[in-house]
């Protein structure tokens, strides 16, 4: 018997419009409060004319952070955390994709403790971070229903995730309308960062009842859009993206509660060192994931392809890489380096069977190692 435990605190609401139906969730928090977006994707969405009009609304002061970089660094998150100790801010609405979202959750630790940003990965958190609201621009990292931010770190050369239960987001603000202005790369490489969630979680070894559950529902949910991601552009309506921001979100439940397996922690050496968008690095290396899986969970397997509509692993694989055309050639070194880097990660602990040296270079090698 696989005893588990389930804990979904956020407050999850959906639907388009649904900041402005619902600003009175955001006013519970107190009456100032901290705007945590990146310099365009909060603005060209939408949303943070959405969020600033139900502030106002509500009587709520507000200061705005829009210096969030793409995988934000600890530097980066200690700005915000400045910011926020001067304004004294009793809760964070944090709007856009895993990157806003993920420094959010470091700030608002930040905000309330006097620690530096590297002993985030204490976890010694003597006050509670403040609350957060968190709204996706993006249908991809599931961040606004889990308690995890993933940083970079210059110094070990890789990103590196921490996190505990008072990090869940409180309440999550889901509407499609805030993905509508994305270029269609990113829309692209968001979702298959999500359907890495979604497979990663469903073949950990801490996988249970309720998170195959979720992620069985978000699978399938992702299959249908798949037509759609092979056809471009002119074929992701907002129908479209709806479903693949339920199924981000239902990929962010599951891994709250499973974590992710060896796929990411492999992946982080290729966006760090060569720039890989990080759904992309995830997706490249999903078929040789699904192909160790097939060893050991074979039944499993079958259920990924089945709720992705897919004849095989063989299949998936030819299909992801058509989604990511540009390929890079690593060398030995590279390889070797990468796969070090993997092997000690709490990820490899999270795979299922036996996950050697040899399984990660296998997986590592089945893309990267092909010369362009």
């Amino acid at each position: 018997m696989n005893a588990f435990s389930f804990f979904m605190p956020t407050d999850v609401r959906h639907g388009v419009d649904i900041v402005q139906k619902e600003s009175t969730k955001m006013a519970q928090f107190g009456s100032r409060a901290l705007l945590v977006t990146g310099a365009r994707s909060a603005q060209a969405s939408g949303a943070l004319a959405d969020v600033v009009a139900g502030l106002e609304a509500e009587g709520v002061a507000y200061t705005h952070f829009d210096q969030v970089e793409p995988n934000p660094s600890l530097s980066n998150v200690e700005a915000g955390a400045a910011l926020a100790r001067q304004f004294q801010p009793q809760f964070i609405v944090a709007i856009g994709g895993g990157s806003p979202l993920d420094a959010a959750k470091a700030i608002a630790v930040l905000a309330t403790n006097a620690i530096s940003a590297a002993q985030l990965y204490d976890g010694n958190f003597a006050q509670e971070p403040l609350p957060i609201v968190a709204i996706p621009t993006t249908a991809g990292t599931g961040s606004e229903v889990t308690p995890y931010s993933v940083l970079t770190l210059p110094d070990e050369e890789t990103k590196k995730g921490f996190g505990q239960p008072s990090l869940f987001p409180k309440v999550a603000f889901l509407d499609p309308r805030y993905c509508a202005s994305l270029p269609f790369a990113v829309t692209v490489d968001t979702a298959v960062d999500a359907l890495s969630h979604l497979v990663e979680g469903y073949l950990s070894v801490r996988a249970n009842a309720a998170s195959d559950i979720l992620a069985e529902a978000g699978m399938r949910l992702w299959g249908q859009c798949l037509p759609a991601l092979q056809v471009g552009d002119t074929a992701i309506d907002l129908e479209i993206r709806d479903q693949l921001l339920v199924a981000s979100a239902l990929g962010g439940m599951t891994i709250s509660h499973t974590g992710t397996a060896y796929v990411h922690s492999l992946g982080y050496p290729l966006t760090f060192y060569h720039g890989i968008p990080h759904g992309q690095a995830n997706g490249l290396l999903l078929p040789g994931f699904l192909r160790h899986g097939e060893t050991v969970l074979p039944e499993r397997v079958a259920v990924i392809l089945a709720c992705l509509q897919q004849p095989s692993t063989a299949a998936l694989g030819t299909t992801l890489a058509s989604l990511f055309p540009e390929r890079i050639h690593l060398t030995q070194d590279q390889l070797d380096a990468y796969v070090d880097k993997t092997l000690p990660t709490k990820n490899v602990a999270h795979s299922p069977g036996n996950v050697s040296r040899s399984v990660l270079m296998d997986t590592l090698t089945e893309h990267f190692s092909k010369r362009p």
